[in-house]
């Protein structure tokens, strides 16, 4: 009752956020979850520190997050404080990671909205969704979906993207023009193929002290390899680590291998922390950590049909493991976009044994002729550029829509 009362408030608000006269020169940012993450963070960090000519602030619904952002010297508000609500209804451009529900869907009207949004790759999104429980709100567009979910229908002025082959797939996704789509790559991606000392001050001016520990561990610990596993998210929610992992018998393997194996948890998945042991060569990290600072010290990175692949082999000297023990079974829930085998790289095992030998054994290095193709489709000519640099210039920019 009390969550039906607080939307029907929103809808009520939403048509009084277009009579608010919006300033050019105002940013608001904001992610999805009420957290600091995600390319969001990576441009907002850039707007603050680069362009002081505009007045750009984060804004969240969670208290704590708006306490840690200013913690780093970042300007941040409360969503529903004066300050924050005045901030997100004068704001011209609105900047996201996923709807304007990351910052206030009823406060959205009249702004610029452009969606950073948080993955290429091959999964059917949004409106192009035919199958699973999400074809309940995009296809079938029921009642409930709808009426709880109204940023989803909400159709951003601007998109950002990769390369043409992304573009069409997310335009037809978000019912847009691919004109309307910003083929710049991820502001997030700059921290892994930057400079080691430039990532090494970014990580000691904007990281937990939980990020600095991890690395440090990472660094003495005098591991052979260093493994992360990042599956995506099911639509079951299942506890992935649980259900297709036998973590004692991996952590055996990995001390017989000197070798560390992160675990880091999508962040809608849930996640039974009870039932994984303070193991000695497993890590599992907070869902809500920013693991791209992380990433540049890891060997091999263990995935399924997630968009981290992407973002992973843009950098040179990387492995990559598809763990794909239940590809039967996700297809008939996500379908993808474009054929699963011939756009992505790395070794493809489909069982837990499988995944164990070719761990054992370092079977796992990958084609490089076919990572430069696969970077080439995905990225294009995205990997040269600063995306952050070019999306803050969008204030001086008229736009068709604009």
């Amino acid at each position: 009752m009390m969550k039906t009362l607080a939307y029907l408030i929103c809808y009520i608000v939403y048509p009084f956020s277009f009579l608010f006269v919006r300033n050019k020169k105002k940013l608001a940012f904001g992610s999805f979850r009420n957290a600091f993450n995600d390319n969001s963070k990576y441009l907002f960090i850039y707007c603050q520190n680069e362009r002081k000519d505009l007045d750009s602030a984060w804004l969240s619904l969670s208290k704590e997050t708006v306490k840690k952002v200013r913690s780093l010297g970042l300007k941040a508000y409360y969503t529903l404080s004066l300050k924050g609500m005045w901030h997100a209804l004068t704001s011209k451009y609105w900047f996201f990671n996923a709807y304007t529900s990351d910052i206030m869907y009823a406060f959205s009207g009249g702004a610029f909205t452009i969606n950073l949004w948080h993955g290429v790759g091959l999964k059917k999104a949004e409106f192009n969704i035919d199958t699973g429980e999400l074809a309940n709100r995009f296809q079938k567009k029921k009642f409930k979906e709808v009426f709880f979910h109204p940023e989803s229908f909400k159709r951003p002025d601007l998109l950002l993207t990769s390369t043409p082959f992304q573009t069409k797939m997310f335009a037809s996704a978000f019912r847009i023009s691919e004109s309307q789509c910003l083929e710049y790559g991820y502001p997030r991606n700059e921290i892994l193929t930057c400079a080691e000392n430039e990532r090494q001050t970014f990580v000691s001016r904007y990281e937990p002290e939980i990020t600095s520990q991890l690395l440090s561990r990472i660094r003495e610990g005098g591991y052979r390899k260093v493994f992360v596993y990042m599956p995506t998210w099911r639509d079951s929610q299942r506890d992935i680590f649980v259900q297709s992992f036998d973590l004692n018998r991996m952590n055996e393997i990995l001390k017989e291998q000197q070798s560390l194996l992160l675990l880091k948890p999508h962040a809608n998945t849930i996640v039974d922390q009870s039932a994984i042991e303070d193991y000695t060569n497993i890590i599992l990290l907070d869902s809500g950590m920013d693991s791209y600072p992380v990433l540049p010290y890891t060997d091999v990175l263990i995935t399924d049909y997630s968009s981290i692949l992407y973002d992973y082999i843009l950098m040179k000297n990387k492995d990559v493991i598809l763990y794909l023990y239940d590809y039967e079974e996700y297809v008939g829930e996500r379908d993808f976009y474009y054929p699963f085998d011939e756009n992505v790289v790395g070794k493809k095992v489909y069982g837990f044994d499988e995944l164990c030998g070719c761990i054992e054994r370092d079977e796992y290095k990958i084609d490089e002729a076919q990572r430069q193709m696969i970077v080439e489709k995905f990225w294009g000519e995205t990997v040269a550029i600063k995306p952050s640099q070019r999306l803050a210039n969008i204030p001086r920019v008229t736009f068709h829509r604009n």
